[in-house]
């Protein structure tokens, strides 16, 4: 197989297969640096022998087996007690070197489950669960994940040590959590996924108005837990939101790089495939929901995300109804952003005016410097007609963004509005 064909195979096996590498390991060793060194040493292995050798025909499989065999060594070299050799050895079958792997590891997705639990601990800030989820779940690189939030590698690497050796400290277990602690922890780990989604989305800061790429791998990583806890209805709304949002990526931006607002963009880009998947995640979501499993935050913005793509051009979308599901997202996860969008949604669906009404209501210092508040304030003045406010409103805007793409967005907004009578 030709070199770029096997690291191609290499790379595609890691993505797919890393998590529950990690995660079998990690129930075996008790320990996540042990486990991820353990699995990076088998892919050192794979990017050694597989170009002279070929792929194994199953690749995850060899990985796993090698993975195991060289925790046994580092064992038996530490001279750890036999016990241990033989939990991490068991079911490792030497005659033919290369078991299946359902044969080697029981609770594959169990394991895969426990992982992002252990990755969202409650011990850990949002921003250390998101960067150890990258990590060990999403199976990005420290200089990856490091471009993705912008900041040094240097840095990113010692958030990500210090994340593990925090773990170490709470003592903390690889079981899943039940009860109420698991519902906690569960709506931990669709805020880090959120979070990873919307920092590719729309970046807080740097010159590009997305990253893409950290976009579409916190859409991976709702496909997964959607995958892993499949009768929880916020998981599929949770997958259902980022795959429709996700599918407008390609439309965000001109053939300049430059920002491009919903009601402005080319719908034919939309990812079509994205949204049957969204859709579909929509579906799944209701269908539980049918059955009196509670819903919350992620499937009503999943079901406002579905009017926009059911909608084949912005006059036809439905913003009465996205009104309506913002007042319930108001009832059911009440917060200074919900208002804001609440704001946008019922100054289109019946006028600007009453949009700025509820826009009134949200305390201007709850969302510290963020340029959401003002750049709202002043689309709907635009609305309104009102354009040397509006003006005002967008230019206090890009002062508060770090994102260079948006301040260009909001400043153009700013001129357009001053060369406007009113």
């Amino acid at each position: 197989m030709p070199a770029g064909t096997t690291a191609e195979a290499i790379t595609a096996t890691w993505r797919a297969e890393s998590t529950r590498l990690v995660g079998a390991l990690t129930r075996m060793t008790r320990s996540i640096q042990l486990a991820e060194d353990l699995a990076q040493d088998a892919l050192v292995a794979a990017l050694e022998q597989w170009p002279a050798t070929g792929v194994p025909s199953n690749p995850a499989a060899w990985l796993m087996t090698t993975a195991k065999r060289r925790g046994i060594d580092s064992i038996r070299r530490a001279e750890t007690l036999r016990r241990k050799t033989e939990e991490l050895g068991h079911g490792l079958r030497e005659d033919d070197g290369m078991p299946d792997l359902d044969a080697q590891v029981d609770f594959i997705e169990d394991d895969a489950l426990r992982l992002i639990f252990l990755s969202c601990h409650p011990a850990l800030t949002p921003e250390s669960r998101a960067a150890l989820t990258l990590r060990v779940v999403g199976g990005l690189t420290t200089a990856e994940i490091a471009r993705g939030f912008l900041v040094p590698e240097k840095t990113m690497g010692q958030r990500i040590s210090r994340a593990k050796k925090t773990l170490t400290t709470a003592r903390a277990e690889f079981e899943l959590p039940t009860g109420e602690e698991r519902t906690r922890r569960l709506d931990d780990v669709m805020a880090v996924i959120y979070l990873i989604f919307t920092e590719g989305y729309t970046a807080t800061a740097g010159d590009d108005w997305m990253r893409p790429e950290l976009a579409r791998e916190g859409i991976r990583l709702a496909r997964m837990l959607a995958g892993l806890a499949p009768d929880e209805p916020e998981t599929h709304g949770l997958q259902a939101l980022l795959e429709l949002q996700g599918s407008r990526l390609d439309a965000r931006t001109d053939s300049d790089g430059a920002p491009v607002l919903l009601d402005d963009q080319d719908r034919s880009r939309w990812d079509a495939l994205l949204i049957r998947r969204g859709l579909a995640a929509l579906g799944r979501a209701e269908s539980l929901a049918a059955r009196g499993i509670p819903v919350g935050r992620y499937f009503l913005q999943a079901e406002i995300a579905a009017q926009h793509a059911r909608a084949g051009a912005p006059g036809e979308t439905d913003w009465a109804r996205i009104a309506a599901l913002y007042d319930a997202l108001a009832e059911a996860a009440p917060g200074p952003v919900v208002e804001v969008n609440r704001a946008v949604a019922h100054g289109r669906a019946r006028g600007p005016e009453a949009g700025l009404a509820v826009l009134d209501a949200v305390d201007p210092g709850a969302l510290g410097d963020s340029p959401l508040l003002p750049s709202v304030r002043g689309d709907l003045l635009e609305r309104a007609g009102r354009h040397a406010e509006a003006a005002e409103r967008f230019d206090d805007a890009a002062r508060s963004t770090r994102n260079e793409g948006e301040r260009a967005l909001l400043e153009r907004r700013a001129r357009e509005n001053r060369s406007e009578p009113g």
